[in-house]
């Protein structure tokens, strides 16, 4: 394809940058073959000129198009290049804040410096079984492809994770170990897991440090071989160590610190454990100071050192041996400050009493004097003598510096070595994979050894990728049979030989290190004389002869030679190290034997899997000690890199490149120059240009059609897909060489995919130009037209506007005329009429005038009449009162007298003996008397009101006479007063008028003013109240509101606060559902694994030669499965575990099984225990009903005697209170038996006397009864006993001599009793009073009620009047039916109670009496022959509905009914839950004939059969769901016949007969709801394991409305890149399944409820599933995915429509699922949407809704990308919401079932059991 088709303008390109590496720039016109330049504008706007290369005329990088950028594999990109990768990582790590990206087989993982929360067990369950390409890139996916290629290919894996310092190198291999640790499935491998995970912080602590560039930087290489067996499961690990950089020991740059253990131990020597080692401040010792950093911010080494010392202990490195490991780290120390001081030029001395060597001496445990002489001499040795040289104080301190780095180096490997002894395991290791975190490229101001080193592996590391790279290239081509052409790709063996080869610089420096005088000067010239001419790879400085320059993959790098020599030879005074071996430390010593041990001439270990010594010395019992068998550090670590190659090329490696993104350690930064570096030292560049070269495009050619589909006309689209791609790229890319046609794919070259997303969106383009100029003519004709119709609308309205106009004024003017004429005539009017009133009101003063003066007359003489009335009254009234006075005191002097005479003749008669004989003569006598002297007093009674009228008509006759005597005296002084006042009377009477005519006047202008101001005043004031009136009611108006208001938000409040707590209860109420079901899940996952490891056993002990075993109750035929069997299982188990010496770990299983035979041995032992004393409690019964009747005999009618005469007595005294109360009821009409008379007294005291003495009976009968009560619970109690002789001696001792303590029991038992009887008459008066109270309310209502009728029927019509009352009557029968039945239902409960008790009584009775016909019967033979109830025999024709067996049938019972029944069969042809109907009709009759034993092994051995069937077929899910049926019926039956009546509510008369009358088997039924609810809980696994594999194709991959979703190039990462395509799953397969799973529920009778719950968890765990995957697949979220998955939801709800079962939360749990999708399809631009997505999100989490907006990614180039702000916004108002972190959903997590109780309606007797079942032994009974 030309340039000029591709440089276009408008055309986006890359060009160099100085700070940002690349910049992007967009042409601003077409470029041509042969211009010198590009027109560029860049994106902020600035034009600039880009001058092209004159020489190669390479034009700039395109780039790619916008829907590319972001994506998951840089290898989709259309343009493979170095700015194309730089932005994509950068807009992933930036923007979308994803660290992960593929780049072919590469992961590269950013260093976020953040924690993220991407790493939970959620993640790994996600990740877990799934493509690598399917997901998100992660760590977990590198993992699972590994883990999942070791299992399918059986090829040892590994994965080689690489990065610079503090790129997060040791985080990703950590993770990957977790991850394997987590699938691997055993139970073992959490252990190892955290044995692993332990050895960080001791391996971080010893071999990590901080850097210039990293805080915890890792200063050595580490291999961890994780091993699995042939389970795969994780057995052990082994860790191999490379190239410790010891020279840290000793020597720290500006600004780093030494290994992190001894900044830990100085932090902590303030603790009392560390004083020994005598330590202080990191700044006091010499190797901690120099790099003048000691802390490192953030960083507590105290806790850190807490921390490594746990992982010590956890590692099995016991307390002994830490303290021996910090007191040689002590040691070093204090060794560093040793001060050496210069005796002469040639020698060198310690000062005596140093107190750091003597402190290093009591540390490591030698003397003083050996190690100061050996630390400043050494010993030559030659031929025939041995020489001390003294050393000078230079070299001194070099030895000594040495010495602490041989110590160092010696630790590091002895707690290396141990740390593998704890990951290692005696079982053989099938398979492993190798977890490699070594260190990446590095380039420093001064390079030294180590970095030599650590580029020369690098450069082995590249190698082999790059080999493996083209391998895996050349092997695609190959299997897609496209011609394979050499590419020509970086090839680092020159370098690799310049380093490595013979005469090369490693060989060199060997060399030069076995001369003795060898020095680096020397060393330097042979390198330059060697290779400076002869490989190009290999440089000197210009400004140094003490350096060289080697190019390697990555970057030229200069190495300084200084130190070279003395690094690789790493020697260490002998005589030093002679006597530290001589210590009395035994760590120290045991360091340097093991140092002996490992010196080898290969330099490798046997048992320790190859770990490098990066330091050994010749072994000293060797007498040949020459320099050619010592090994130098150069060689070593060539040997071990080979080593490490060799078991790489033998692995399948998957490769992590970490990078830091920053050196600042910024969160999310991005630093294009430092990752640009990065990235082209670990080989992503090189990936990516050996991709570049051939064809990095890749598709399938059904996403070829899918995706460019658009570009086809309909004539080129055939029925054969591929050959439709073939002729439409033909006609497309006229370039051959552009593309290949591959058996299952199209390869295209790089750009080719651009050019056609280019023509894709024109085409695009185009068609949405047709369709804009379509749609905004077709509204611009809407908008002409309406604007038409307007015009004439507002025409008309216009006209009509104007018309009424005009007839509005011709109506005006017509009225102003009559207004006129009504007004005038309305002012005349008015004025008349004032004049009219104006005389009216003169007339009407003048003519009141007069009538007031005739009035007053009148009233004058009216007055004067009264007085003279009034005076006249008063002077007789006042005659009267003195005379009554008068006679009145007259007669109280006589009475006085007289009843002074009587009351002393009635002294005399009381004092007289003959009175007194009178009063006691009768009661007759005195009646008599009392009557006589009535009469008496009468008479005299009538005689005084006789004398009292006459003297009334004499004072009433004198009275009127002195009335009239006054009366006349009185008017003739009146009329002489009268007659001498008349004439000056009326002289001022007229000059009053004078005066009250002109006042008159004047008070009339007064109240004509004072009226017209009070009219005035009223109507203000009407107006005032009217307007406080309104504002009264609009005030009330208000209040009325404002109080329905608050009282509608209080009860609103309230509702929303009994919801929230209802809400909350049913929370709570779920989460202990929800535990105590995870409790049950456990259980059975145990009881499984007790079952697994028992047959493991068994199954092992088969092969043993004599070893006794049983038939397997696990066989395929099954029939002796029962409780019985599992115990002699048990018993066989735990014999052949005894045998078990090897191969499994047993421990759990023989205390199970230790602790379940003790159980069964006290279960068995309490059982036997119980039959003893119901034996013993049989025959005391028997022997003692005969006893007590004969004891009881004369006592017993003694009582009857006793009580019969006290009844006569109560009779008596009964009717003699009767015959009184009759005498005076008969004497009562004569007066006699008044309250307060003498004979009313009389017989109130005898009637006293009679209930006291009736009392005094009542007590003696009540402790008679106390006797009777307490004979009845001795008897009670001596039944009870189990040796009846004690009982039988207690009697025989109350008859001979405890009489009295018997009478005081008696008396003490009558206290109680009477306290009782008085409680309870107490409580019954208090019932029967509120009974009455609560009749009384009701007979208020009624009566109210009655009324209410009564009214309303008195105001309808006759004949509605009739109806009401007929209907009122009606309805009054109707209730009082009602409850007549509810109290008959009552009465036939406790008939049926009754019977039950009746039952069981003539049951015990007949025991009793048969106990007593047997009494000669030995106990053992009453043991031997227990006693059975005698059946009465029914007629065969009244089925009961019970089925009867034989014990020795109950094998085959269980066998034919649970363990052979097929459920497809018993689904079909017979009724739901047949098989709970037979066994609960079995049950029954066992339950009828009181036979305990049966009732237990029944129901045992049912529970255990249906265990034993669920574990045999647990994955079938037609089987699991058949069980839960028949469980969930059983369970049902159980309680709708247990006699409650709760569960009786619904049964009928004849259901309500067959209920269980002997046993309460409630505990029974819980067991057997807890087996409920596992099979329900394996019901759902079952389910799910059928429903994941099609969830996430169905509802996200597979495209439910065609031609929506576009197809984007997916790179290298090809979905179902580990297994074959098995199929592919859509919505339809998902709706069929979910069919499938209701019609075998409803087929098997399964509870509605039940059905109900499971299709919610269905529901679940498809929105669960779906949404999950959405949030890890940034393929998925886009527009149009949002809308499939939208139209998937709305079939899935259509499902629960047409099935009824919208209406229980089945929806609920998809709403995140759709407002996920919802979210991928609203707006996301403005304030407005992040508010609208807010309130609608409302099921997701924060983390859920940035993590979708973070990943929607464009399938078009018309759709925007998300921008970092808005998303910001999103966080900032999400920011107050309190949920959780989680990212994912919980898969795992099952709603608490519960099982509401659905009573059955068939009735037992009408049960028929079919042929089929072979059940031919049951008989119906």
């Amino acid at each position: 394809m030309a340039a000029s088709e591709l440089y276009t303008k408008c055309a986006r390109v890359w060009i160099p940058d100085a700070e940002e590496v690349w910049k992007s720039a967009e042409l601003n016109k077409d470029y041509k073959n042969g211009d010198v330049s590009l027109q560029l504008m860049l994106e902020d706007g600035t034009n600039v000129e880009h001058k092209l290369d004159p020489k190669t005329k390479n034009l700039p990088y395109l780039r790619n198009p916008d829907i590319l950028v972001g994506e998951n594999d840089l290898t989709a990109l259309s343009y493979l290049h170095e700015p194309a990768v730089l932005h994509n990582l950068k807009v992933r790590f930036v923007d979308s804040k994803l660290i992960y990206t593929y780049c072919g087989i590469v992961l590269v993982a950013i260093n976020p410096y953040e924690p993220l929360p991407i790493y939970g067990t959620d993640i790994i369950n996600a990740y877990s079984g799934q493509n690598m390409g399917d997901m998100d890139p992660h760590i977990f996916a590198v993992a699972e492809e590994a883990y999942k290629q070791m299992a399918r290919d059986e090829r040892n894996q590994s994965i080689i994770v690489s990065g610079e310092s503090g790129a997060g190198k040791t985080v990703s291999a950590k993770y990957a170990m977790r991850y394997f640790a987590t699938v691997s499935g055993s139970t073992s491998e959490a252990n190892v897991e955290q044995k692993v995970l332990a050895s960080n912080p001791i391996m971080e602590a010893i071999g990590n440090a901080k850097t210039t560039r990293n805080d915890n930087s890792s200063r050595f290489g580490k291999y961890i071989e994780i091993g699995f067996d042939t389970r795969y499961r994780i057995i052990g690990a082994n860790m191999r160590t490379y190239l410790l950089e010891k020279s840290r020991v000793v020597f720290q740059a500006d600004e780093e610190r030494n290994y992190h253990i001894f900044y830990q131990l100085c932090a902590s020597s303030h603790l009392p454990e560390f004083k020994m080692l005598k330590l202080s401040n990191a700044n006091d010792f010499l190797y901690t100071r120099q790099g003048r950093s000691p802390v490192i911010d953030g960083v507590d080494d105290t806790k850190e050192l807490s921390t490594t010392r746990k992982a010590f202990t956890l590692l099995g490195i016991n307390e002994s041996n830490q303290m021996g490991l910090f007191q040689v780290l002590a040691a070093i120390l204090h060794l560093g400050n040793v001060e050496i001081k210069d005796r002469d030029s040639d020698s060198s001395v310690i000062p005596p009493n140093n107190h750091h060597l003597t402190a290093f001496c009591e540390l490591v445990g030698v003397t003083y004097q050996d190690m100061s002489q050996w630390l400043c001499h050494r010993k030559l040795k030659t031929a025939t003598e041995t020489y001390i040289k003294t050393l000078p104080r230079l070299q001194a301190t070099n030895a000594r510096d040495a010495l602490s780095k041989h110590i160092y180096a010696k630790l590091f490997n002895w707690i290396v070595e141990h740390v593998n002894k704890a990951l290692i395991t005696n079982i053989k290791q099938h398979s492993f994979i190798g977890v490699l975190d070594i260190y990446g490229f590095e380039t420093f101001e001064i390079n030294s050894f180590e970095q030599f080193c650590i580029n020369y592996a690098n450069e082995k590391l590249q190698q082999q990728f790059n080999m493996h790279v083209f391998k895996l290239e050349q092997e695609e081509y190959m299997r897609e049979q496209i011609p394979w052409t050499l590419i020509d790709f970086y090839d680092n063996q020159p370098c690799i030989n310049l380093i490595e080869a013979k005469m090369g610089i490693l060989d060199l420096l060997d060399e030069e290190c076995k001369m003795p005088k060898g020095s680096d000067d020397s060393w330097a010239q042979k390198l330059y004389n060697t290779h400076l001419k002869t490989c190009s790879l290999f440089e000197k400085p210009r400004m140094s002869n003490r350096a060289f320059i080697i190019q390697h993959f990555a970057d030229k790098v200069e190495y300084q030679c200084e130190g070279f020599l003395e690094k690789n030879k790493d020697t260490v005074n002998e005589e030093q190290i002679n006597v530290l071996k001589a210590s009395k430390f035994h760590l120290l010593v045991e360091l340097f034997q093991d140092g002996e041990k490992a010196t080898s001439p290969t330099g490798q270990v046997s048992g320790t899997g190859g770990r490098t010594r990066l330091s050994i010395k010749p072994d000293k019992g060797r007498e040949k000690s020459s320099k050619e068998h010592k090994k130098t550090v150069g060689c070593q670590f060539r040997n071990s890199l080979q080593m490490l190659m060799g078991t790489l090329n033998a692995t399948t490696p998957h490769y992590v490149r970490c990078i830091k993104p920053n050196d600042f350690k910024l969160a999310f930064t991005f630093d294009p120059k430092r990752a640009v570096q990065q990235l082209r030292a670990c080989g992503v560049l090189e990936t990516i240009r050996i991709s570049a070269a051939g064809f990095p495009s890749r598709w399938t050619y059904q996403e070829f059609f899918s995706r460019y589909r658009v570009l086809m006309k309909q004539k080129d689209v055939l029925a054969d897909k591929k050959l439709t791609c073939k002729n439409v790229l033909e006609q497309l890319v006229q370039d051959q060489d552009k593309y290949q046609f591959g058996k299952t794919k199209i390869f295209f070259r790089a750009g080719q995919v651009a050019y056609l997303e280019k023509l894709r969106a024109e085409k695009l383009r185009a068609a949405c130009i047709r369709i804009q100029k379509t749609i905004r003519c077709w509204l611009a004709r809407k908008k002409y037209l309406r604007k038409r119709s307007s015009a004439i609308t507002i025409q008309r309205f216009t006209r009509g506007y104007q018309a009424r106009c005009l007839a509005k004024f011709m109506r005006r003017t017509q009225a102003a005329t009559i207004i006129q004429k009504y007004q005038r005539m309305c002012v005349e009017r008015k004025r008349y009429r004032q004049k009219q009133a104006a005389a009216l009101v003169m007339q009407t003063i003048l003519r009141a005038y007069m009538a007031r003066q005739k009035y007053q007359a009148l009233r004058r003489e009216s007055k004067a009449v009264i007085i003279q009335k009034r005076v006249r009254g008063w002077l007789a009234r006042c005659w009267y009162k003195r005379c009554l006075v008068s006679i009145v005191y007259l007669q109280c002097c006589f009475r006085r007298m007289k009843a002074r005479r009587e009351l002393k003749k009635l002294k005399i008669e009381a004092r007289s003996v003959q009175h007194l004989k009178k009063l006691n003569k009768g009661m007759e006598n005195k009646i008599m008397q009392l009557q006589r002297k009535l009469d008496e007093q009468n008479k005299e009674n009538r005689l005084v009101n006789e004398r009292l009228v006459g003297l009334e008509t004499t004072y009433t006759t004198e009275s009127e006479r002195m009335r009239g005597e006054l009366s006349r005296l009185r008017g003739v002084e009146e009329d002489a007063k009268n007659k001498g006042n008349q004439v000056s009377s009326l002289l001022e009477e007229l000059e009053k008028l004078r005066k009250e005519l002109s006042s008159t006047q004047k008070e009339k202008k007064t109240i004509e003013d004072w009226a017209q101001t009070y009219r005035n005043e009223m109507e203000k004031m009407v107006s005032e109240l009217k307007e406080q009136n309104c504002s009264l009611k609009k005030e009330k108006e208000d209040l009325n509101r404002s109080i329905q208001e608050q009282s509608q938000q209080m009860t609103e409040k309230m509702a929303r606060v009994i919801a929230e707590e209802t809400q909350q209860l049913k929370t709570d109420l779920n989460e202990e559902r929800s535990r105590y079901q995870n409790l049950l899940t456990e259980h059975r996952r145990l009881e499984e694994k007790h079952d697994d490891l028992k047959e493991e056993m068994v199954s092992s002990n088969v092969s043993k030669p004599g070893h006794r075993r049983t038939d397997s109750t696990h066989s395929s035929n099954g029939s002796e499965y029962t409780y019985n069997s599992e115990y002699a299982e048990l018993e066989e188990g735990s014999r052949a575990a005894e045998d078990v010496t090897r191969g499994i770990d047993t421990s759990l299983t023989l205390k199970l099984q230790k602790r379940l035979t003790e159980l069964e041995q006290e279960k068995q032992s309490l059982r036997n225990e119980l039959e003893n004393k119901e034996d013993q409690f049989q025959r005391a019964r028997a022997r003692d009903d005969v006893e007590f009747k004969k004891a009881r005999g004369a006592e017993l009618e003694y009582e009857s005697l006793k009580r019969q005469e006290l009844e006569s007595e109560n009779k008596k005294l009964k009717h003699d209170l009767a015959e009184i109360r009759q005498s005076l009821l008969g004497k009562a009409a004569t007066g006699a038996g008044a309250p307060g008379s003498p004979a009313y007294k009389v017989v109130l005291e005898q009637l006293n006397a009679s209930c006291e003495e009736l009392e005094v009976r009542k007590e003696e009968v009540l402790i008679l009864r106390s006797q009777l009560v307490s004979q009845k619970e001795a008897m009670h109690h001596k039944e009870t006993m189990t040796d009846p002789s004690v009982y039988v001696e207690d009697v025989s001792k109350l008859k001979d001599a405890d009489e009295l303590k018997q009478a005081y029991m008696g008396l003490k038992d009558t206290n109680r009793l009477l306290e009782h009887q008085l409680q309870t008459q107490r409580r019954g008066y208090d019932n029967e009073v509120e009974s009455l109270r609560g009749e009384l309310q009701n007979v208020k209502e009624e009566n109210n009620r009655q009324q209410q009728l009564l009214a309303q029927n008195l105001q309808l019509p006759p004949e509605a009047r009739i109806e009401a009352s007929l209907q009122h009557e009606i309805t009054r029968l109707t209730n009082e039916n009602l409850d007549l039945m509810e109290q008959l239902e009552k009465q036939d409960r406790t008939i049926r109670k009754l019977k039950k008790q009746l039952k069981v009584y003539s049951k015990r009775i007949g025991e009793m009496g048969a106990g007593q016909t047997e009494g000669q019967t030995s106990p053992g033979q009453m043991v031997d022959e227990p006693i059975h109830p005698v059946n009465i025999p029914r007629r065969e024709k009244d089925f009961q509905g019970m089925l009867e067996y034989k014990k020795e049938d109950e094998l085959k019972l269980v066998k034919n009914l649970i363990l052979e029944l097929k459920p497809r069969g018993v689904a079909v042809n017979l009724i739901p839950g047949l098989p709970a109907y037979i066994l609960f009709m079995c049950l029954r009759h066992a339950d009828y004939v009181n036979d305990d034993q049966k009732v237990r092994t029944l129901l045992t051995s049912t529970i255990n059969s249906i265990k034993k069937i669920l574990k045999k077929r647990g994955d079938d899910f037609e089987t699991v769901s058949f069980w839960l049926a028949n469980t969930c019926r059983f369970l049902h039956c159980l309680k709708q016949y247990s006699g409650d009546e709760a569960f009786m509510k619904h049964n009928t008369q004849r259901q309500n007969e067959h209920s269980l009358s002997n046993f309460d088997l409630a505990e029974y039924r819980q067991v057997i709801s807890d087996l409920a609810i596992q099979i329900y809980q394996q019901l759902i696994k079952c389910m799910e394991n059928i429903l994941q594999p099609m969830i996430v194709s169905g509802m996200l991959e597979h495209e439910t409305i065609q031609g929506v979703s576009g197809v984007k190039p997916t790179g290298l990462r090809k979905r179902t890149s580990s297994i074959a395509d098995e199929g592919t799953y859509t919505l339809d397969s998902i709706l069929r399944q979910l069919s499938a799973f209701h019609s075998t529920m409803c087929q098997h009778g399964t509870d509605p409820e039940l059905i109900k719950q499971v299709v919610k968890q269905q529901f679940y765990i498809i929105g669960a599933v779906t949404l999950n995957n959405l949030l890890l697949r940034k393929d998925m979220c886009s527009w149009s995915k949002g809308m499939q998955i939208r139209y998937n939801v709305s079939q899935l709800e259509e499902w629960l429509r047409d099935k009824g079962l919208m209406t229980f939360g089945a929806k609920e749990t998809l709403e995140p699922l759709i407002q996920a999708a919802q979210l991928l399809q609203v707006k996301k631009k403005t304030d407005e949407d992040a508010g609208a997505i807010c309130s609608m999100c409302l099921a997701l989490t924060t983390a859920q809704i940035v993590k979708v907006l973070n990943l929607y990614t464009p399938v078009n180039e018309f759709e925007e990308r998300v921008s970092v702000s808005f998303i910001r916004t999103i966080q900032t108002r999400l920011r107050d919401r309190c949920e959780s972190p989680q990212l994912l959903m919980d898969t795992k997590m099952i709603y608490p079932v519960t099982f509401p109780f659905s009573p059955s309606s068939l009735a037992l007797e009408t049960i028929q059991i079919p042929g089929s079942l072979n059940l031919g032994f049951l008989t119906r009974v």
